[in-house]
């Protein structure tokens, strides 16, 4: 078991709420934008195409950047000033989109020129996750990660909530092109607040000169978590359940536009009910911080999730299948926000970043995976056969978690003289 030089965790900067405030801020506005940009690309190909190949091949092309780099992107973000890293991916993400919007404003219209853009945008985020992932915990005292996590996601799902909205009354009023300039704007401000406002200097190691190479970072990140058994135990079941939620993720909007009509208003209200829920969800969270271990609150989320994506199986009537839609987005932050915060609580500074990487190459990769699978499935047996049959299996995956101990120990608090350095001291 590796271990850190330093048993002492970083100092946090003096003003950390101000700081924590800065940075929320400048994330929400990168999410709004690209969330725009996001569902405009689902809907246009959903309802241009209805074909469930067409949704699969879009994702794919959207993640395979972000998996092929997220290793190395972790061992940059562990190595170089994770701030400068975050700036660096939200003007790049702007620059993608800046040029797709030319490109539309010239009168170019094409799906293959959305998926290459789709294509770059996922280069930005493979840099981008593990940065902020590793960079908040030097923000915030231990004691306060949950529910800083828990107010991150219920402003991220707030903003998730008017996006929808927004999305479709500009792609109703406006030219598509108008969606994407949004978004640059947005990235624009982002990375503006973190450059004027944002004071948290650079960890320890992108402080002083680097003793290893990329590729010897790269598996010592690697042996960090083979020899830490709980991150093993924690990602086979991060990767299963990605894989099966995938039908409920990106189908439902397929589902919809089959079962109970292709307009506008149904998708926008689809995506309202699931942000909404998530809302409330991360608001509550933030309020409550949910159960003492923190594996028992994943394990309750998966287990409502589980439910959900079996009664949207059902096809209820569509104020109903709402409803659920209501109840799955509830149950959302119980699962991302502990996860989020075990990470942070477990893992020494030095190997967040590279810890984190593995963390988006599953979130980025297996739910993309899945839809390669259940996509064109659902081109040939009826899409509520698929929720059913994953309901059921994503339940037997919450069973099956808290069953196993190291998992559930894992989910234990974390005392804070024995919790990981936020900086890390090691020399990994």
């Amino acid at each position: 078991m590796l271990e850190s030089e330093s048993s002492a965790p970083a100092p946090i900067p003096g003003g950390w709420k101000r700081n924590v405030a800065v940075f929320l801020s400048s994330q929400a506005l990168s999410l709004f934008g690209s969330s725009l940009v996001q569902y405009a690309l689902m809907w246009h190909i959903t309802l241009t195409t209805k074909s469930g190949t067409m949704m699969a091949l879009m994702i794919i092309l959207g993640f395979l950047p972000t998996f092929f780099l997220s290793p190395f992107a972790g061992v940059f973000a562990d190595r170089h000033d994770r701030k400068r890293i975050i700036m660096l991916a939200d003007a790049g993400i702007a620059l993608a989109t800046l040029v797709l919007a030319l490109v539309y404003a010239g009168g170019t219209e094409a799906v293959g020129l959305l998926l290459v853009v789709s294509a770059l945008r996922s280069v930005g985020q493979a840099f981008h996750m593990p940065a902020v992932g590793a960079l908040l915990p030097r923000m915030v005292p231990p004691e306060s990660l949950m529910r800083v996590n828990a107010l991150n996601g219920s402003v991220q799902s707030g903003l998730s909530f008017a996006a929808p909205m927004v999305a479709g009354a500009l792609l109703s009023l406006a030219p598509f092109q108008v969606i994407l300039f949004v978004d640059v704007a947005t990235a624009s401000l982002a990375v503006g607040l973190l450059a004027l406002f944002l004071r948290v200097p650079p960890h320890a190691k992108a402080s002083h000169p680097q003793a290893t190479g990329y590729f010897e970072d790269l598996r010592l990140g690697f042996r960090y978590v083979r020899d830490h058994r709980y991150l093993v135990g924690y990602f086979v079941y991060m990767a299963l359940l990605f894989f099966l939620i995938a039908p409920a993720a990106f189908l439902t909007p397929l589902q919809t536009a089959r079962t109970y009509g292709p307009e506008v208003w149904r998708l926008t209200a689809l995506e309202i009910a699931f942000s909404a829920g998530m809302t409330v969800g991360g608001a509550v969270l933030a309020a409550s911080g949910g159960f003492r271990n923190r594996m028992s609150t994943v394990v309750v989320s998966t287990l409502v999730m589980s439910l959900c994506t079996a009664a949207l199986g059902l096809a209820p009537p569509f104020w109903a299948y709402l409803g659920f839609m209501v109840l799955f987005g509830l149950a959302i932050p119980y699962f991302n926000t502990p996860l989020t915060t075990l990470l942070q609580e477990h893992v020494e500074g030095d190997y967040l970043g590279r810890v984190y990487s593995i963390n988006s190459m599953i979130s980025s990769s297996m739910m993309p995976v899945g839809m390669l699978a259940f996509g064109p499935l659902g081109d040939l047996v009826r899409i509520e056969i698929l929720l059913v049959g994953t309901g059921a299996a994503i339940a037997a995956l919450g069973i099956g978690v808290r069953a196993n101990r190291t998992l559930m120990e894992m989910g234990e608090p974390v005392p804070a003289s024995t919790a990981p350095a936020a900086a890390g001291g090691s020399t990994g």
